[in-house]
């Protein structure tokens, strides 16, 4: 890279670093990414036992995309996570096969390409950063560098928020993860006892239920909780 572009990616990532300083800093980094890179929004995914769990988005159509690769639990963020490295899909129109379900909704959300990379403190893998934009067109390899950098920074954070939470507690910024995570978690635990599966049965059991119904899987997960829904192993509602 040469010294303007090195300049440039210092000024970009200086960005970045205010934005921390924000009340909400995990929210000001991805608004900052989104100033910094030549992308239209991005998102925060936490894996928790191998759950994709939304954490943070920079607006609407970000959440958007972060409740579909939950509910469907494929899309970028789940490899990215899983592989340990940068997954770039710079067109979604033209591989539709690479995650059917998530990347029609993604599609018509308003997404048109997405790119993540995994979150990472050490040996500690918590999940990934995803951003996305409204029209096709990859990253160039000074923004992928940016982006790294911004995953990093985000998974600082996260960790240093948490770490100065009370004992046994969640941190209130992430007290919306632990809810619902739980919730997903607890409905897991009543369709395996239902059905007579694994915990992992059921999980896909509710991702099914979500994808055949065009649901988010959380909110399945509660109808399962309240008693409003059950479901059996043919993975049809009763």
């Amino acid at each position: 890279m040469t010294e303007l572009g090195d300049r440039g990616r210092v000024t970009r990532l200086a960005a970045v670093l205010r934005a921390v300083r924000d009340a909400d800093p995990v929210t000001g980094v991805l608004r900052a990414s989104t100033r910094s890179l030549s992308v239209s929004g991005a998102s925060i995914m936490i894996l928790v036992g191998g759950t994709p769990t939304p954490l943070a988005w920079s607006g609407a159509v970000a959440e958007q995309l972060e409740f579909l690769q939950n509910g469907f639990g494929e899309g970028p963020c789940v490899d990215a996570h899983t592989g340990g490295a940068l997954v770039s899909e710079p067109d979604l129109a033209r591989s539709r096969s690479r995650w059917p379900a998530f990347t029609r909704a993604a599609l018509d959300a308003g997404a048109a390409a997405v790119f993540s990379v995994p979150l990472r403190v050490g040996a500690a893998h918590l999940g990934a950063l995803t951003v996305f934009r409204a029209e096709e067109g990859d990253l160039s390899t000074g923004e992928r560098g940016d982006l790294q950098v911004i995953a990093d920074i985000a998974a600082t954070l996260i960790v240093i928020t948490q770490a100065s939470a009370a004992p046994e507690s969640v941190h209130p910024q992430l007290e919306a993860l632990a809810s619902h995570s739980a919730v997903v978690h607890q409905a897991s635990g009543m369709v395996s006892v239902q059905c007579g599966v694994g915990v992992l049965d059921a999980l896909a059991l509710l991702r099914a239920q979500a994808f055949v119904t065009d649901r988010l899987v959380v909110d399945v997960a509660r109808d399962v909780v309240m008693r409003r829904l059950r479901l059996t192993t043919g993975w049809r509602a009763v």
